[in-house]
């Protein structure tokens, strides 16, 4: 199913329609991905690169949530966030920005204070008590994640696909509710998922057009390659480029990355092998 798909990003329409570039910028110490971290100056240097190779969107976390990953204070994931929107608001006011956070008042704060456009919520608003409530005060595009009830656990339906588009159904249906229009739908592939399960909800995304929002897919350089290949994330660079391709073909229209210049090409590349079909 086709559908027009644009976001208002602080007042400006971003259209989903053709996919976009989402690249990623960690601000903590121990993302899983140690190339991914940047602090200071180097934080406006590889966002003005990203932005330059042509990525729409920044990410921007101080929470790490990889596997077995202790989560910092609110007061530390406060404090480091703060430091680098405060950077990019003074260096790079135009660009759209996303803080990827589970935490409610995270992201009442960040976006009350800087160019916040867009919430990037991992945990589907179930982590923190007071996260669906910001989003529904705030009204900014909420990126919606399938993951566990809490963190480290797992997500077990009969029929597991049915299973991951319906629990989303239901949480779109509550933000629609209360009026929160921007909805942006993220599989949350490695979140409470086994490898065959993430290569099953893969393999099935085509399904969650039934949703009718548009598909974020951050795969970039995660387990589900990792460990199927027995490599390192430093060398999973290959099998991210490929596993993006097939997300584009099965209707992903935001690929949330850590090597932009490869995921725009992907883009590219698609773009013109399906306008010849």
């Amino acid at each position: 199913m086709e559908y027009s798909c644009t976001i208002n990003v602080n007042g400006r329409l971003l259209s989903l329609d053709e996919p976009v570039v989402m690249g990623i910028l960690n601000v903590t110490p121990d993302s899983f991905y140690s190339s991914s971290r940047v602090t200071g100056d180097s934080l406006v240097e590889r966002a003005k690169g990203m932005l330059e190779a042509g990525a729409q969107i920044l990410d921007i976390g101080a929470c790490s949530t990889r596997p077995g990953a202790a989560f910092p204070s609110e007061e530390e994931e406060l404090r480091a966030l703060h430091s680098a929107l405060e950077l990019l608001d003074k260096e790079l006011p135009d660009a759209v920005v996303s803080i990827d956070t589970f935490r409610g008042d995270v992201a009442l704060e960040c976006a009350g204070r800087h160019n916040v456009s867009i919430i990037n919520d991992v945990s589907g608003f179930d982590w923190d008590s007071s996260m669906f409530d910001a989003v529904c005060k705030l009204r900014l595009p909420y990126v919606l994640t399938h993951s566990p009830a809490e963190p480290g656990g797992a997500v077990e339906y009969e029929h597991y696909v049915p299973g991951v588009i319906k629990h989303l159904a239901q949480k779109m249906w509550q933000l629609h509710q209360e009026g929160v229009a921007d909805i942006i739908v993220d599989p949350g592939f490695g979140f409470g998922k086994s490898l065959e399960q993430n290569y099953e909800l893969f393999g099935a995304m085509k399904e969650m057009s039934l949703l009718e929002a548009p598909l974020l897919v951050g795969i970039s350089r995660k387990s589900m390659i990792t460990k199927l290949l027995g490599l390192d994330a430093a060398s999973a660079l290959p099998g991210t480029v490929a596993l993006n391709m097939a997300a584009l073909d099965r209707g992903a229209k935001v690929l949330r990355v850590h090597d932009v210049p490869e995921a725009v090409h992907v883009v590219e590349l698609w773009k013109a092998i399906n306008r010849n079909i």
